[in-house]
Formats: structure tokens, sequence, C-alpha cells
């Protein structure tokens, strides 16, 4: 039998879109500018990095990272992240949303900066100081993930809550777009005061020993707007649904929420409703949640091993293509300029519209819908551009694979990239739903591991004149791309295992106000303008 809803919770729920509201968007929303901006740097910098460190001038190609490095580089990111969401979503949790809010923040401020910095000038101590510190950077990023989702939904009301999610979430086009912007303004402003040969002309002075400044400041930068918002964030009072359902704090409920919603609460006399406080391992958990968990963490596992393959590894892909030239005709500088410039460009066409596309129609169509259109014209595209790959290396047809490529980019935020963020966070109970959220994200960041990992090794061409020295022979480019439309399609299947959330209350879709039984211990909750037991 279903419970009156709280007072305080209804009051959230039927708030008028404020200016808390926008705050909260913003303060949430710059730590993933930040996470985008960390994790998707290091793939501006990685060629750079090999020519700086691996470049042997008697070779007829700049020097490139070798695998195992390169796959370190490219993932501890993304293995601190999946450890990252997993500790700091059951923490929060256990903790509290906003006690925990502020450890991630300062992790991923120190190990941007940090990600810059050396011990020592050898390669091996290079990479293991950048390996070490964006290890820690990730597990900062992870934290943030659930932390930054579930306080997001349960500021907002009902009615656009959805919108509000995503539009944290939007943050991360940002930070992608700023990744490739600040890569230009460095790499030009050095690339017009060091001028340099190319590689095939003059292999030794190709790279000037400024260059190692590029990809330092590249990295550091990514600590500026995480620093601005650190005080904000710290400001920010504890989510009402934490206080009230898991803290069990009336009188503070009552003064934050008085505060946020700038009304008069007083205090409501509630029922604790012991038949409703099953664990994450219990049968209850299972029977209720478990088939909604298996498909947050399926379809964001899917949806992430394509989506980093594509966005980690633009630079080989254009490059197989030709839209960038090969590295021998390029000095280093000039290098980063290209591989920014073609970053960018995608990011602004197609990965930013996708992510505020999804932010105005999320709350008017569904999540549901919007998750099985992105997944569909992934898997789409993906084959359009696989099937025929031959075609799209012919130079007049280049263009065209730029186009669909970055359809690609568009669909996936208009589509599984955001909804996978936004639903973990409304379907699980209050004092489960920042580690749901996590194991969900942590499932989404296995999946970028095998992407990471899988792509820079599967996308290798079996002619050895072709290959990256160190690798051995993958499947190429265009069976690599085929794998990840399949991958795509299993997506589609699995978001049938996701609800649809629109429209509901948090706990209305959590069943926290289910099977309330008479005579249980009472607390007192916040309510507008008057007490009176549920």
């Amino acid at each position: 039998m279903a419970r009156e809803q709280l007072k305080v919770l209804d009051a959230l729920d039927v708030a008028k879109t404020q200016l808390y509201h926008f705050t909260a968007i913003v303060i949430a929303g710059m730590g993933f500018f930040t996470d985008a901006y960390d994790l998707f740097a290091i793939s501006l910098v990685t060629k750079l990095l090999g020519r700086i460190y691996y470049t042997d001038t008697t070779k007829p190609k700049p020097g490139t990272l070798p695998p195992h490095v390169a796959s370190s580089v490219t993932g501890v990111a993304l293995v601190g992240t999946l450890m990252g969401q997993l500790f700091f979503g059951w923490l929060g949790d256990k903790l509290g949303r906003k006690k925990v809010y502020g450890l991630t923040l300062v992790l991923m401020i120190g190990c941007s900066l940090a990600s810059g910095l050396s011990f020592g000038d050898s390669p091996q101590g290079v990479m293991a100081t950048l390996c070490f510190f964006r290890f820690w950077l990730g597990f900062g990023i992870g934290g943030d993930y659930p932390l930054s989702a579930t306080i997001m939904s349960e500021y907002a009301n009902k009615r656009t809550r959805g919108a509000f999610i995503a539009a944290v979430f939007a943050m991360q086009g940002f930070g992608i777009l700023t990744s490739g912007i600040v890569a230009l303004i460095v790499s030009s402003a050095f690339n017009h005061a060091y001028a340099a040969p190319t590689y095939k002309e003059l292999p030794s002075a190709s790279t000037v020993p400024q260059a190692d400044y590029i990809w330092r400041i590249i990295l550091m930068f990514g600590a500026v707007p995480a620093a601005l918002t650190f005080y904000w964030r710290m400001k920010m009072p504890e989510t009402a649904r934490y206080t009230a359902l898991v803290a069990k704090n009336a009188k503070q409920a009552a003064k934050d929420m008085a505060k946020v919603l700038n009304v008069e609460l007083e205090a409501e006399e509630i029922s604790r409703n012991p038949t409703n406080q099953y664990g994450l391992f219990s049968k209850e958990f299972l029977h209720r949640h478990g088939v909604h968990l298996l498909g947050t963490t399926t379809t964001w596992f899917l949806l992430d091993i394509a989506f980093y393959s594509n966005n980690l590894f633009q630079k080989d892909i254009f490059s197989a293509i030709g839209w960038i030239p090969h590295a021998e005709e390029m000095n280093a500088v000039h290098e980063v300029y290209r591989i920014a410039r073609a970053q960018t460009l995608i990011a602004l066409c197609s990965t930013v519209p996708g992510y505020w596309v999804t932010v105005a129609l999320i709350d008017i169509i569904g999540r549901f819908t919007i998750q099985l259109i992105g997944f569909f014209f992934m898997t789409v595209f993906m084959f359009a551009l696989a099937i025929p790959y031959n075609h799209w290396t012919i130079p007049e047809n280049r263009f065209g694979f730029v186009a669909m490529y970055a359809l690609t980019f568009f669909f996936a935020n208009f589509g599984p990239n955001a909804t996978t963020f936004v639903v973990p966070a409304e379907i699980f109970p209050a004092r489960l739903r920042s580690t749901c959220h996590g194991i969900s994200a942590a499932a989404g960041k296995a999946g970028a591991i095998v992407g990471a990992f899988g792509f820079l090794y599967a996308a290798q061409p079996k002619d050895p004149s072709k290959r990256d020295a160190g690798y051995p022979a993958g499947i190429g480019v265009k069976y690599s791309l085929i794998v990840l439309g399949c991958v795509n399609a299993l997506g589609f299947l699995f978001t049938f295992l996701v609800p649809e959330p629109k429209g509901k209350s948090l706990e209305e879709l959590s069943g926290e106000n289910d099977d309330a039984s008479d005579g249980d211990a009472t607390e007192m909750v916040a309510q507008p303008n008057r007490t009176v037991p549920v």
C-alpha cells in the first residue's frame, strides 16, 4: 500500500524553476566540464609525447608511444574513474552527498596540476609520473559522476528533472570543446614562436625543445574551472531527500529547504517504514530493482565501448582516412594543432549540439525514446561508415566520412550518452541512489576501458608498413567500426530493461512510499506551514 508523499519532498517536486536550480547546474556542471576536459585532453597530446620521448631520428617516421605506454597513458585515468565511481558512490550514501562532494573536487584540482609535472626527464620517469597522477585524477573524477547526478536529481522538480540532470552532464560537451580550443591556442602560439621544419625535411629539428611545455599546459589547465567552483560547492546544503529519508534529521531538512525554496517550513510527523529498508544485496532489492540495475549497467557499458573508442582515437581515424596529414609531413607542434582542430570541429558541430538537444527534449519525449533513437542511429551510421570504408578513404569522399562520423557523436549525445547518466539517478531508493549510480557508471567505465585498450590494438592495419611501431596486426579501422556497430545494436536491445522515469517523483519511481505500516515509530520532517501527521 502506498503512503502519502512527504510534504517537504512534494514541495521540491512541484517547485517552480528558480535561481537555485541554475546555480546547482553550474556548480555540478563545472565538475563535469573538468571531468571531460581532463579525460579527453590526453588524446590531443599522446602523439606529441611519442615525438618528444620516443623519436629515433634515423627512422623514416617520428616516434610514437610504445603500445604498453600508450594504453597506460590513455587508460589509467579510466581505471581510476571506475574505482572512484564505486567508492564515492558508496560513500555518498553512507556519509551524505555534500560531505564527499568537496573531496572529489580537491582530488581533481590537485591531480590536474600534478599531471603536468615530472619526476626526472627520462621517458620512464615522465610517463610513470603522468600515469600516477592521472590515476588519482580519474579517482576524483569518478566520484563526481554519482554525486553530481544524485545531488541534481534530489534538488530538481519532477517536471524538469531530466533536463536539469542532462544539463549537468551536457557540460561535458563544453569540456571536450574547451580541451580542443586550449590545445589550438597553445599549439598556435608555440608554432608561431618556434618555427620548425617537418620531420621529412629535418627529423632532428622537427620537435623543438619548447614543445615539452605544450602538453603540460594543456593538461594543467583542467584545474582552472574546478578551482573556480570550489567555494560554491562547499556552500551547497545537503539534499533534503538525503536528510529526510536517510539521515532522518527533520530540523536540518526544514532549515536547508527553507533557504532553497524561499518559503517557511515547519515540522511534519511521518511514519518510519521498517519494511522498506532493504539493502543492496537483498532479495527485495533484486525483486524490485534487479532488472533496472541490469539495464542501467549493460546499456552504459555498451555505450562507452563505442563512445570512448571514437573519442579517444579520433586522431587515428582521421589519419587513416587522410584528413590529418601523415606524421612525417608535419612538425610536432603543427601535428597537435591539426589534431586539435579536427577534434574541436567535431565537438562544435555534433557533440555539443547533441547534448543540448537532449536537454531540450528529455522531459518531452522521455529518456527511453531518446536512448532508443540514439542507439539506433549510432548503429546505422557505424555500419554506413564501415561497410563501404574503402570508398570513404578516397580524397574527394573524406568530407562525407567526417560528416557521418560527426553524426555518430550527435546521436551518442542526443541518445544514450546522456540518458545512461540521467536514469540511474532517478529510479533507485535514496539510501542506495548514489551507490547504484556509481555501479552503473563503473560499468560504463569498464566499457570505456574495453574500448580504449581494445580499439588501440584492433584498429592497427594488417600491413606492417602502415602499422604503428611495436603493435601487432589488428583487424583494421573498417572491421573495428563494424564491431562497434554491433555493440550499439546490443545497446538498443538492452534499453528495453530500463524504465521510463518521465513525470514521476523519485519516491514513486523507487517505491519508497510503498508498504507503510501503521503504528511505526515516527520522526519529524519538514512540511510547509503546518504540522500534521502523515
